[in-house]
């Protein structure tokens, strides 16, 4: 406990400096549990229009550390949400829409609400504007059928990424089957596991960034990211290595670069986190941040402001 105060305290303090420039709101609770996941959403004051979509990760089998339907089940209520995946392109129990749905049935996300794959169509194509590897970005077909999206991410870390959140989860997390294929290629079509790494973490930032742009940064879309179960391995690692961090929190934003900014500095300067600052390090994860807030995806200074008081 003693930790995670000092951890949050780090960054307020990290964060006042920074606030006197464009800082980015980032609310926090320490109360991992469905009443304070529904606390700090609401403390973003957003209204969802239209149909909503509640994007997650539905986690790969056997026991990856996705987010568990009872603590999201509020929070998904309250919008009225369906709950909307895409394919993996990797193989796995996720990789063919029918398995897919079994999984999400399997992880209990079907009993809670409505439950969408969104490529079982195939893909639609959104353009990427001002980017440096990507002009277009593919994602579910179905994904322009919603009106707004509320993104709920577990925040890991991650075996080619260096870690995942918000952006991970708007860029990879919506891709189509052919959407993660082509950025993990950096834009080349080439082979999703031969890419070079700075244009795969670019790739991800543009594609993240094509989301937001057609969602009207901020007015259609929010972020919530989930600090608990700190592995160094993402979701789609179905026996992830254990956690060496305590869980922390969760954060709500309508910014996805400072949410995923915030989650890293809470997670780096907490006891344990050296696992995680290393997978992070050495495969430049820090590089998605920088240039998703150099080509406008959101910034990397914020304030994090307390809900818990």
């Amino acid at each position: 406990m003693l930790a995670i105060c000092l951890s949050i305290l780090f960054v307020l303090s990290f964060s006042t400096v920074l606030a006197e420039g464009d800082a980015s709101v980032v609310y926090m609770t320490t109360d991992i549990s469905s009443a304070g996941m529904l606390a700090v959403y609401e403390a973003l004051g957003w209204q969802p229009t239209g149909k909503v979509a509640v994007k997650l990760s539905t986690g790969e089998p056997p026991a990856s550390n996705y987010l568990r339907p009872e603590l999201i089940q509020d929070v998904v209520n309250a919008v009225n949400g369906t709950i909307v995946e895409c394919n993996t392109a990797y193989g796995g129990s996720r990789s063919e829409t029918a398995m897919h749905y079994q999984v999400a049935e399997d992880h209990g996300f079907t009993a809670i609400a409505d439950f969408q794959i969104l490529d079982e169509d195939g893909s639609m194509t959104l353009p990427v504007e001002g980017g440096s590897v990507l002009t277009e970005n593919y994602v579910g077909a179905a994904f322009g059928d919603y009106d707004s999206y509320l993104v709920l991410s577990h925040f890991k870390g991650h075996a080619m990424a260096g870690f995942g959140g918000a952006i991970k989860n708007i860029s990879i997390g919506l891709g189509s089957s052919e959407g993660k294929a082509w950025i993990h290629s950096g834009g080349t079509g080439g082979s999703m596991w031969g890419g070079e790494q700075d244009a795969f973490l670019e790739a991800m930032a543009e594609a993240g960034k094509s989301v937001s742009d057609y969602l009207d940064y901020g007015e259609r879309i929010v972020y919530v990211n989930v600090l608990n179960n700190i592995s160094i391995d993402c979701d789609c690692d179905g026996n992830p290595a254990e956690p060496d961090i305590h869980d922390i929190g969760i954060l709500a934003s309508t910014d996805p670069v400072a949410i995923d900014q915030a989650s890293i500095d809470l997670c780096f300067a907490a006891e344990g986190s050296e696992s995680l600052q290393q997978r992070v390090a050495n495969l430049n994860g820090l590089h998605t941040l920088e240039h998703a807030e150099e080509i406008g995806l959101g910034s990397r200074t914020y304030e994090l402001v307390s809900i818990d008081d």
